[in-house]
């Protein structure tokens, strides 16, 4: 595989990341203005739970943030790269420096202003090698796949169902339900743009792929929304029961599929949690191998536990407030799913190349998700290597089953490394 396409930071990659921190700020202004109005209308129940979102969720990133600060400063050539590091990290005590910053909630926005000063200087100046930035980015798509589904995906829950359980919409709740909207999608697109970044040049793929599966996964999420929402309308002190009872369940799963992602053992549990939480709305592999059977798997129950949601719902329902919506929303749920699964099959089918040599050469297959602790393996001048190097681009895109050589979706495939 040619290591320039690796190595190559272009304007795109960041407006990406200054679009990243505005889309966040975006959302988090939403949550406060959100949490202020329920103040005023004096529904503290609801003021106390949008703050509840907000503030487990940036503990969660924060803690993501710590334990991988502390790996990657502890690595023998660590050594900080813009101003903002230089001053926060440089000389003794810098571990000191970070978990204080990480107390207050601003080591997420510590590591924006890094990548965004770091990316400035790689595209705008040439003045530095990628690698740090990709490095940077790739951690930082991760930290808003976790508050995505810690934060955002829950908010556009609880707003649907506030609407529902009101009969009426106010302007801020069409705002905040827009915002959360916008971070799911942003995560999609920003998800799909790091496992590309990991295929070989004459594998890249199309915007139309991108299109597929940004619709694929918006498609399955809407529904698992939808359900909660609905059975949260009937039955709202359930619904934590629900979620806690089903959590563990995946929690254990997670840990029986000996995931491997953090650097010590309370890292892992924290992100096994983590996992438990994504899979309560939408499927997220994390380890090698069998990925098809874990996913027919996982669709089939959550397809069952909605269906138990939307069916609790139908009978519970207040007929003379949803009579006239009840069929049509029902449809549009269950047509948005079957559309999902169908999109999904296609990409799978068309657009996702298997690639049949694995792209990092680690002895065995890795999870799909651990890459983003990484810089690219082809990375030409790397100042930080992470052990977890390759690992997306392995799980996502290598077809061990497959012998090398050969062509996938019309593009051959030889010796990638």
């Amino acid at each position: 595989m040619e290591c320039g396409h690796c190595c190559n930071y272009s304007w795109v990659d960041f407006v990406f990341t200054v679009l990243g921190i505005g889309t966040f700020l975006f959302d988090l202004g939403a949550d406060f203005w959100v949490a202020a109005e329920f103040y005023l209308q004096g529904d503290y129940h609801w003021f106390g739970i949008v703050l509840s979102f907000v503030f487990v969720s940036s503990a969660l990133l924060q803690m993501f943030s710590w334990f991988w600060f502390k790996y990657d400063t502890e690595l023998e050539n660590f050594k900080p790269r813009t101003t903002t590091e230089t001053l926060l990290l440089a000389n003794g005590g810098r571990c000191d420096r970070l978990k204080l910053l990480h107390i207050f909630q601003l080591g997420f926005f510590l590591r924006y202003v890094t990548a965004i000063e770091q990316g400035f200087h790689v595209w705008w100046k040439k003045r530095n090698e990628p690698g740090h930035v990709i490095y940077l980015t790739h951690d930082l798509s991760m930290l808003r796949l976790f508050e995505t589904f810690s934060e955002s995906t829950p908010q556009l829950t609880l707003m649907i169902y506030i609407i529902i359980h009101n009969n009426k919409a106010e302007t801020f709740q069409w705002v905040s339900i827009t915002a959360c909207f916008i971070s799911i999608a942003w995560m999609v697109l920003e998800y799909h743009r790091s496992l590309r970044f990991f295929l070989p040049e004459k594998s890249k793929l199309g915007c139309s792929s991108s299109i597929v599966y940004f619709l694929w996964n918006l498609l399955l999420i809407a529904p698992r929304v939808g359900a909660v929402a609905l059975f949260t309308s009937v039955f709202p002190p359930y619904i934590a029961l629900h979620f806690l009872l089903l959590w563990a369940a995946l929690l254990l799963w997670a840990w029986a599929q000996h995931t491997d992602f953090m650097d010590s053992g309370p890292g892992e549990w924290l992100y096994r949690a983590m996992v438990a939480l994504i899979w309560y709305f939408s499927w997220f592999n994390v380890a090698e191998g069998g990925t098809m059977g874990r996913s027919l798997i996982y669709h089939t129950f959550m397809a069952v536990d909605s269906s138990i949601l939307l069916g609790t719902w139908y009978w519970y329902r207040d007929p003379i407030v949803t009579d006239h919506y009840v069929l049509p929303l029902l449809l549009a749920l269950l047509v948005s799913y079957l559309l999902g699964l169908l999109l999904k099959t296609i990409y799978y089918k068309l657009f996702h190349p298997k690639i049949w040599q694995p792209l990092f050469q680690a002895g065995e297959d890795v999870p799909d998700n651990l890459v983003y602790r990484s810089l690219s393996p082809t990375d030409a001048l790397p100042s930080v290597i992470n052990k977890r190097m390759g690992a997306l681009a392995n799980s996502f895109y290598f077809s061990s089953s497959m012998q090398t050589g050969g062509k996938t979706n019309g593009i051959e495939i030889n010796a990638i490394m």
